[in-house]
């Protein structure tokens, strides 16, 4: 990490079981406007026993998605992303969702009013830019908890 070259004050930090090099090129090759910063390695000497096989192995990689700066760790099985955090895409229309859906979501099972999980566990929220307005009108709001990916032309009707 370049210490003090990150002009974003909240940086999210994710937990990759050994795979954040590969999680990485997928969410940059997914996003416009995307790409990887660095990337640091675990030292080669040093370490305790139990680092040993990390040596020079990926330890972190700071990245843009469209503009905004993440980290990932490369770690072990310890933790696990849950639904408790997902990340928001406000999309401008039906093709954009469309798009972020056909590359994000990977298990159905998780997927409901808008939400989906990848193939690393990550959470997404892939919405309209009109989301807002769409959560404050209660039959708008009934229709898209009935929904898997969101389907903008669906809420015409509820339109003032």
């Amino acid at each position: 990490m370049k210490g003090g070259s990150m002009s974003q004050k909240i940086i999210p930090n994710l937990w990759f079981n050994g795979n954040a090099q590969e999680a990485v090129d997928f969410y940059v090759s997914v996003f416009p406007n995307s790409k990887i910063i660095t990337t640091a390695h675990y030292p080669t000497e040093g370490l305790a026993d139990f680092q040993k096989p990390l040596a020079g192995k990926v330890l972190t990689i700071e990245f843009e998605l469209d503009g905004n700066r993440f980290i990932a760790i490369n770690a072990g099985p310890e933790f696990t992303f849950s639904e408790a955090v997902s990340f928001m895409i406000n999309c401008k229309d039906q093709e954009e969702i469309d798009y972020y859906w056909k590359h994000l979501s990977s298990d159905p099972s998780f997927e409901q009013c808008g939400w989906c999980k990848d193939k690393y566990g990550l959470s997404w929220q892939v919405v309209p830019r009109e989301i807002d307005d769409l959560m404050t009108n209660p039959k708008a709001f009934a229709a898209l908890m009935e929904m898997k990916k969101i389907e903008i032309a669906a809420f015409d009707q509820f339109k003032k």
